[in-house]
């Protein structure tokens, strides 16, 4: 695998950012690693970080690189900030970012397939609900969706470190995001977005969530309102908290779900 340390400028947010990115390899004198015979285009998976990591997580706390090795699939790590994946109310525009302008600046720097069919998007927690939002809000765009302990109810349930002031007089950061009557109803809203799209049209979905973790109740909220929707949706869940173990684990079972011409 190549493992390249992206930094370049993003026209919408009005700054420079970065993304970490893997590239698939024919490696056959690697010692204790495989690579893949796909010459590219690849396939791509974007995956997405959670509320107080960076582009750089998934590579830290996961042995992605070594899981991905043989399949011949791109990963694409962006870096977000504490956005939701939102056109903020008081902040940069990360939707937009994420949703039209990344694709087209990874489609520009790297050999990526461009069909539907070969793109897909995964995250943890904030970013289980940014792979979410994606695929109901972009599924002309991608073919597979993965949520790993996914914040997949917004509306609701504010995550105590969002809810908090930044300053005594100032809005909360869950505002800052969501705008002052928050995001209920609204194109940020998971559970909304079910209402409005077809399932006959949408991503493949798949879902998982530890029992201990304490967004558990979303998600059962969630898989409940997908499943009485009709939409294509694997879920698992077992024992697990919302830590890396967990995580590490499941974004195994992804790659194994994943739609991959695996011949």
């Amino acid at each position: 695998m190549a493992l390249i340390q992206c930094r370049f400028f993003s026209e919408v947010l009005g700054l420079s950012t970065s993304m970490t990115v893997i590239l698939p390899q024919p490696a056959k004198a690697q010692i204790g690693l495989g690579g893949s015979e796909v010459s590219g285009p690849f396939p791509a998976l974007y995956l997405l970080h959670g509320l107080s990591d960076d582009d750089s997580i998934w590579l830290r706390r996961t042995s992605i690189e070594r899981y991905v090795a043989e399949l011949g699939l791109a990963v694409i790590m962006p870096q977000v900030d504490v956005s939701f994946y939102t056109d903020m109310a008081a902040g940069k525009r990360y939707w937009t970012f994420i949703s039209e302008e990344l694709p087209y600046i990874c489609r520009s720097f790297f050999p990526l397939s461009q069909r539907r069919e070969d793109t897909f998007v995964a995250g943890l927690s904030m970013g289980g609900y940014g792979a979410f939002k994606l695929a109901l809000r972009k599924p002309d765009t991608f073919s597979a969706a993965a949520s790993l302990s996914g914040a997949l109810d917004v509306s609701v349930n504010r995550i105590d470190e969002v809810r908090r002031p930044i300053e005594n007089n100032n809005p909360s950061l869950y505002e800052q995001i969501f705008g002052p009557a928050g995001p209920k109803g609204t194109e940020n809203d998971l559970l909304y977005l079910l209402k409005t799209v077809d399932p006959a049209s949408a991503p493949r979905l798949y879902q998982c969530c530890g029992t201990e973790d304490f967004l558990y109740e979303q998600n059962i909220r969630f898989r409940d309102a997908c499943r009485n929707s009709g939409f294509d949706l694997t879920y698992e869940e077992g024992p697990g908290n919302h830590d890396w173990a967990y995580w590490d684990a499941r974004i195994q079972d992804v790659l194994a779900w994943l739609p991959l011409n695996r011949a």
